[in-house]
């Protein structure tokens, strides 16, 4: 007990936990240690978050984190202790990976971690050992300016074995910090380490990026790059758009006929005899 109150669980951590349960199900029933079948129902998938950070929110963010001093006893020390979020941020942001994998990114091959190979700028998301699984992790070619940032970190001793560490260890998770960074910020709780990944997925597509560009970078297939993301390409429905526009402007001449006074004048005349 931490005389804190609980934490409410989220639909998606929940269904998260059954899905694990039912695996287990699974396969224990597969090496024959169970004999009756248990049926583990899942609720339906949330929907998808539409949150993404614009530049300057982002900006904003990146600077709460890296500006933030130590308050202890009710006054700001020297302490910058929450820079290492900001080169979270930064990874995450810049490569649109999961906040595990960043956190976990070592700065030489380690078993059982990825590592950022400074020499020739390529990110290995999936760790050393590691299957590979739904969430696929390829590795990823680092923005320069991202690398150069990076190199910079490592020749300092501020990231000496891990992007992302505290004291000079490496840090397992930055939620919490993350959480109190947003508030700094003045953004809205909803901004969690994930949106992260979705706002470089969105930033891809406003940029006019290729799909299957896009979708290897990201380490998503095109399909679900598409359908979660594509609506924020400029060119998104446009060829159909543009075919009703000229559909419109197309229309029979007939209708378009110029209406002169002597046209008008024999109209009204037959108006008439028709009458």
């Amino acid at each position: 007990m931490t005389g804190k109150p609980a934490r409410p669980i989220t639909p998606s951590a929940a269904r998260r936990e059954l899905e694990d349960l039912r695996s287990a199900i699974n396969h224990h029933r597969r090496e024959g240690l169970c004999s009756e079948i248990v049926e583990v129902v899942l609720p339906d998938k949330p929907l998808p978050r539409e949150r993404w950070l614009t530049r300057s929110e982002a900006a904003r963010l990146i600077w709460a984190a890296w500006r933030y001093r130590e308050v202890q006893k009710g006054k700001e020390t020297g302490r910058r202790s929450r820079r290492h979020v900001a080169r979270f941020i930064l990874v995450a942001l810049y490569t649109g990976t999961r906040s595990s994998a960043v956190c976990g990114a070592a700065l030489e091959p380690t078993v059982g971690r990825g590592w950022i190979d400074l020499d020739s700028g390529v990110f290995y998301r999936r760790a050393q050992g590691a299957r590979e699984t739904k969430k696929r992790q390829p590795p990823v070619k680092l923005p320069s300016r991202l690398l150069a940032h990076i190199r910079r970190w490592k020749d300092t001793g501020a990231a000496q074995s891990a992007v992302v560490e505290w004291n000079g260890e490496p840090v397992a998770s930055v939620k919490k910090a993350f959480a109190r960074t947003v508030i700094d910020a003045g953004l809205s709780t909803d901004v969690t380490p994930h949106i992260l990944r979705h706002t470089c997925a969105t930033w891809l597509m406003q940029a006019r990026v290729d799909l299957w560009e896009a979708a290897g970078f990201l380490g998503m297939t095109v399909q679900q790059l598409e359908a979660t993301y594509g609506h924020h390409h400029p060119e998104f429905q446009s060829e159909a758009a543009e075919a009703l526009r000229r559909q419109k402007s197309d229309r029979n001449p007939v209708n378009k006929t110029e209406r002169t006074p002597e046209k008008a004048s024999k109209i009204v005349d037959f108006s008439r005899r028709a009458g």
